[in-house]
């Protein structure tokens, strides 16, 4: 079944910015993922709460898809890079 990624990213520094970005698309589109909005152009129409920098939704195959994604081998620098220089918060959601 699909799932979506969804991320909120506000970066601490920008030092991983552009060779997360330029590395990941394709770890990516190897587990069947697709980039839906990867945007700093967003509005908060309910709630509160802090405003992210960015929003990111991702398209899976699957749940499975995702998680595989976030642990493959070539992933993890990224990752790593991501977590270190922003705030983010990443949650799967089940596309039911």
């Amino acid at each position: 079944m699909t799932a979506y990624s969804v991320l909120d990213v506000t970066p601490n520094c920008n030092d991983w910015v552009e060779d997360y970005v330029a590395q990941t698309s394709s770890i990516v589109a190897r587990h069947g993922g697709k980039y839906i909005a990867r945007t700093s152009n967003h509005e908060r129409l309910e709630g509160q709460g802090e405003n992210p920098a960015m929003r990111v939704i991702i398209e899976w195959p699957s749940i499975q898809s995702a998680k595989a994604f976030m642990s493959d081998p070539d992933y993890l620098p990224h990752l790593k890079a991501r977590t270190a220089g922003s705030t983010s918060h990443h949650f799967v959601v089940e596309g039911l």
